[in-house]
């Protein structure tokens, strides 16, 4: 017989399989003979009082044991004489969308401007050695796409959206702890991510797809408002309809889009900072004890948000024990990110501070006049085919405005511009900064003074909110580092709801962060899913 029970214990107990079935023998009245085995289905922490209690609902198998597999396995089959499908980009959306391809009996065909997984690494550790990024093989640029080294959280909103279970479920089949399953926050970490994508590629090469490193796609082939195919720069043509999810930072595709009327438009994103505490304040003020966290509970998360002068500020992809990475995909600009190993077990704790930034926004005098400099300083022979395309890579300006000030503030290297916390709140340098995660090094700058006002005062504000709200967040312990922008794509590639293909072009099916239709991991994985099914219907029909 199976038994399924909703538990509310101390974090002991459910850290403890033996100490689980006691208590079920003490409270549920079981008899310690009859339960063969136990299995936690989901796993939450609630820290809102003083006493921190673990939700649990477990499966208890009683004379009999479990028969079924802790995940659901999809089978994949061999299309290696089916009707291709080209996959630009080979992060999550790319990834999941060529995995669909293949159960649909489509073939799929990668292309993917970086290098592998293993190999992205040696190029990620340059920019913290060397302080040189290589603008096609950096933290946003290459397999697994921006979520490979920054962090592989699980966690989305986007329930709505399809199955989130079918996705956990095909990482762990591909190597995933079975754990990501169970936990409300699931988290691969990103020790451990690359080994999962070498899996998921390996079955996609098994089943008769290709993938195409440093290959990048330069061009559409676009005939009669058709999709034929793309034009890559290894001279390579590829023909058959396109799953285009090139990710949030390849604003060259962006550029050529709009330069070729292919229909888009600016969509707002959120910029800030990086906030870094030390993990063990995080702990204190989250578990509401001054020894911290303990031997039983994980580092402590947290997750703020509120209205500041009509624009939401927010923290974005915490990552408790872990680390902030250099995220600048080309020359000339610091972006940061936060990533955490699977344990969680750094100094340190970060997350993004942002403020949200709509489009209309940029009409305000001091963004448009960052804005127009650096939308002049970039004019090309491309660009000024734009006309009145211009306005939707606005935000884009923006982004790269943002991020090329940050870059001279660093000392125009890959070393980021930081101030405390509390004296960022009061407008003062900061004469020395805290130790840091951050590998390339820091260097103390006014953040209050150089940043937008539109985005420094709400930050400023917000972060003396967060501060009542928890005692000890405000303080000068804590660590901002200039600039998070990349939290979502500036530009969305308008499709057609229904048929999720371009509005205007037959063939082509914007996927993904990077098209405007996904903000992470699973809600990428989703929408690849999704755009491999409507793929599916229009070869299959």
């Amino acid at each position: 017989m199976i038994q399924e029970y909703q538990l509310r214990v101390l974090p002991e107990i459910a850290a403890n399989e033996q100490r689980i079935k006691e208590y079920l023998i003490q409270e549920k009245g079981l008899n310690a003979r009859d339960i063969t085995a136990t299995r936690i289905l989901k796993r939450s922490i609630d820290a809102r009082q003083r006493t921190i209690f673990v939700n649990l609902t477990v499966r208890t198998y009683l004379n009999e044991m479990p028969k079924e597999k802790e995940y659901q396995e999809t089978v994949y089959h061999n299309v290696s004489y089916r009707p291709q499908v080209i996959v630009v980009g080979a992060g999550p959306g790319g990834l999941f969308a060529a995995l669909r391809l293949i159960e649909l009996g489509l073939r799929p065909v990668i292309v993917e401007r970086g290098k592998n997984v293993r190999d992205r690494k040696k190029d990620l550790a340059l920019i913290g050695r060397e302080q040189t990024v290589n603008p096609e093989s950096n933290y946003s640029f290459g397999e697994g796409g921006a979520g490979a080294y920054s962090d592989g959280k699980l966690y989305t909103r986007s329930k709505k959206r399809g199955n989130v279970d079918k996705i956990l479920n095909v990482f762990c089949q591909h190597g995933a702890s079975s754990s990501i399953l169970v936990d409300a926050h699931p988290h691969i970490g990103t020790d451990k991510l690359p080994r999962v994508i070498e899996n998921m590629r390996n079955t996609i090469i098994d089943c008769g797809g290709e993938v195409h490193f440093e290959t990048r796609m330069d061009a559409l082939i676009i005939e009669n408002d058709e999709v034929k195919g793309i034009e890559t720069n290894t001279g390579q043509t590829l023909l058959g309809p396109v799953i285009l999810a090139t990710g949030h930072s390849a604003r060259d595709v962006y550029r050529w889009l709009a330069a070729n009327r292919v229909e888009i438009e600016a969509k707002g994103i959120a910029v800030g900072v990086r906030l870094e505490h030390p993990a063990s304040l995080i702990d204190r003020i989250q578990y509401h004890n001054r020894n911290g966290r303990g031997k039983y509970l994980p580092a402590a998360e947290y997750s703020f948000v509120s209205q500041v002068d009509g624009r939401g500020v927010y923290s974005f992809c915490m990552c408790p024990g872990g680390f902030v990475v250099p995220a600048a995909s080309g020359p000339r600009q610091i972006v940061v990110n936060g990533m955490s190993p699977s344990n969680r077990g750094s100094r340190w704790s970060n997350s993004g501070m942002v403020v949200e930034l709509r489009p209309e926004d940029l009409g305000n005098d001091e963004l448009r006049m960052m804005n127009e400099e650096w939308a002049a300083q970039q004019s090309s022979a491309a660009d000024a085919r734009l006309s009145d395309f211009n306005s939707q890579l606005n935000m884009m300006y923006f982004q790269e405005a943002l991020e090329r000030l940050c870059w001279q503030q660093g000392n125009m290297k890959q070393t980021a511009p930081a101030q405390r916390m509390a004296d960022f709140t009061k407008k003062k340098l900061s004469y020395d900064l805290p130790e840091s995660s951050y590998a390339p090094g820091l260097v103390s700058s006014p953040l209050h003074f150089w940043m937008p006002p539109f985005i420094a005062d709400r930050l400023s504000k917000g972060f003396q909110q967060f501060g009542k709200y928890s005692h000890g967040f405000l303080t000068n312990e804590a660590t901002m580092i200039g600039v998070e922008t990349r939290t979502s794509a500036p530009v969305r590639i308008v499709r057609d709801k229904d048929t999720l293909q371009h509005v205007r072009l037959k063939g082509l099916f914007p996927c993904g962060e990077g098209a405007g239709y996904a903000g992470g991991i699973v809600s990428a994985g989703i929408d690849g899913e999704r755009c491999a099914e409507a793929v599916g219907r229009l070869l299959l029909q």
